[in-house]
């Protein structure tokens, strides 16, 4: 069977598929669209999805591994290139899907905090249009702890707390655990993630 080729959608959808299986009902209708990338219409939710990590090609492939369930987190090295040879990796380890549309891609790939910024900054201009309810869904490479995590609600609390418009969802992705930021109220709850719901999700985003 032959690899799915990278596409930019891949990371909406996964973060769509998530947040349905693991939120419910409120999530359900959401859909794959643009400015924001998640959106209901019906009820005038809207969720632009990024990630923040290192900007090169094998910390991409890290992520993707680990988004589809890939138990890499304790391996040696050797193992680890097994993995990478054999496992998952939507196409990334294969030259020929990684071009240059997909190096401009991964570019946008800012640490946490660049990105949080940059998406309070467009929110606040409009960019994504009017909705009632904004979320930001970040996947992040590192392992964020609940200090770490507190950090990221608070700095964006921060800046957005002059602007009209505003998120007031955080959802920061682990892949193995999706931290749910309220920040109206500052309160986080924690979701766990096995590695076979991993697996589910990634297969439904790239069908």
């Amino acid at each position: 069977m032959d690899k799915p080729k990278f596409d930019t959608c891949f990371f909406e959808r996964y973060a769509m598929i998530t947040l349905r299986s693991i939120l419910g009902e409120h999530y359900a209708h959401l859909q794959n669209a643009d400015r924001p990338d998640l959106q209901d219409l019906e009820r005038s939710i809207g969720i632009e999805v990024t990630r923040a990590i290192k900007e090169n090609k094998i910390e991409a492939e890290w992520l993707v591994n680990e988004m589809a369930g890939a138990e890499i987190f304790n391996l040696t090295e050797l193992d680890k290139q097994r993995t990478l040879q054999y496992g998952y990796s939507y196409g990334l380890t294969d030259g020929q899907y990684m071009g240059e549309l997909e190096r401009r891609y991964w570019s946008l790939a800012l640490p946490l905090k660049r990105i949080i910024k940059n998406k309070v900054q467009k929110v606040a201009d409009g960019f994504y249009g009017s909705f009632n309810e904004f979320g930001l869904y970040i996947f992040s490479k590192d392992n964020l702890n609940e200090l770490e995590i507190r950090l990221a609600v608070d700095y964006t609390t921060d800046l957005q707390r002059k602007n009209k418009i505003r998120y007031s969802q955080l959802y920061i992705s682990q892949i193995n655990k999706l931290s749910v930021c309220d920040l109206q109220t500052g309160t986080i709850t924690e979701h766990c993630i096995s590695a076979d719901q991993c697996n589910q999700f990634y297969c439904a985003a790239v069908e």
